[in-house]
């Protein structure tokens, strides 16, 4: 198969042809049509991810169509369309077990944990327990945004900060994950804010559904801005980014009992943030941090979309090859680009 490649973190990966994967009994090879670019792909090429082993082929945001199944897997047959989370439970441990499958003991997490998507073909494991049929309806490009980005923001929107229409949501940071927390805090009937440092990024976000929208390098307080607009804070706030700045913005702008939410990765030099405790304690905040979403709660993710309510489809930026996707994937950290690249040609 014809994959993306590196040896060493930090170098530059290669386009190589590599042995094609088999399934294991519970697991299924994908024929990948459709692979986004996230940033957690660009930590886990930096080494931030103690997970992986050189050498990689990197890729968690995938749809395809099953090409293989292995002789335990019952619930999915070869040639069906399916998507999959990024991270995919083992279904014994405790937590699979007790339906929360995205914080699995024994997790697979191509990409990550095993060999990705940047690829003809991949491998997945468990799969009974993680794959998800796709609706004809929906598009390749479109499902290989859901995996990560996508359905993440939307545990951490819906399950995790459990907003409410009518309430202020601010979002900090307007890359994949941050447009998507906006779309779907406007679906849900809530007034999201937009906060980054790019006024085309948060452009983009008004027209995902932002009713207001502060470019951090105008004001001197990014949390003061916040309370401004929402006449005392946001009932919850977003880190879609992962950052020192940001995630102590996102704590400081809550008003009282309001919710914070971590989604951005706080890794390498960014891993220990200031929090402001006091105001923690004083105000009764809540901190939840979120780290993917089920299969199982695709389904409601999936309905929206059905009713229209959630278009993910306008957040697709650019469709790459997968040769374009070596530059795409180093410069991820310095991109400019509005919305999603998804890679849709190997």
């Amino acid at each position: 198969m014809k994959a993306m490649y590196y040896e060493a973190f930090g170098g530059r990966p290669e386009i190589r042809t590599l042995p094609d994967p088999t399934p294991t009994s519970a697991g299924v090879v994908v024929k990948v049509e459709a692979t986004g670019l996230c940033r957690s792909d660009w930590h886990g090429w930096q080494g931030h991810d103690p997970d992986i082993s050189l050498p990689h082929v990197p890729g968690h945001e995938l749809a395809g169509t099953v090409l293989a199944t292995g002789k335990g897997v019952t619930r999915f047959k070869v040639g069906e369309r399916v998507t999959v989370p990024f991270v995919s439970g083992c279904g014994h441990c405790h937590e699979c077990r007790s339906g929360n499958q995205q914080i699995c003991e024994e997790q697979f997490q191509p990409g990550f944990t095993h060999w990705g998507s940047f690829a003809e073909y991949v491998a997945l494991d468990y799969a009974d327990q993680n794959l998800v049929h796709l609706p004809d309806n929906v598009g390749f490009a479109t499902a290989a945004s859901l995996g990560c980005r996508f359905a993440t923001s939307f545990r951490a929107v819906c399950d995790q900060a459990k907003v409410k229409g009518g309430e202020w949501v601010a979002v900090h940071g307007c890359g994949g994950v941050g447009l998507s927390a906006v779309m779907i805090a406007a679906a849900l009937g809530a007034h999201p804010i937009a906060i980054d440092i790019s006024d085309d990024k948060l452009a983009f976000a008004r027209k995902m559904g932002a009713v207001a929208a502060i470019n951090a390098r105008d004001v001197g307080d990014v949390a003061e801005a916040v309370r401004e607009i929402t006449g005392g804070g946001a009932h919850a706030s977003i880190d879609a980014l992962g950052s020192r700045v940001t995630c102590f913005n996102s704590i400081k702008n809550l008003r009282r009992r309001g919710r914070h939410v971590q989604v951005g990765l706080m890794l390498g030099d960014e891993a220990t943030p200031e929090i402001p405790m006091a105001q923690v304690i004083g105000h009764e905040l809540e901190i939840y941090g979120s780290h993917g979403m089920q299969a199982w709660r695709y389904d409601a993710m999936l309905s929206m979309m059905a009713e229209g309510r959630l278009q993910p489809e306008k957040l697709i930026g650019r469709e790459i090859s997968l040769d374009e996707g070596v530059d795409a994937l180093m410069a991820m950290d310095t991109a400019t680009d509005l919305g999603i690249s998804v890679i849709t040609r190997f």
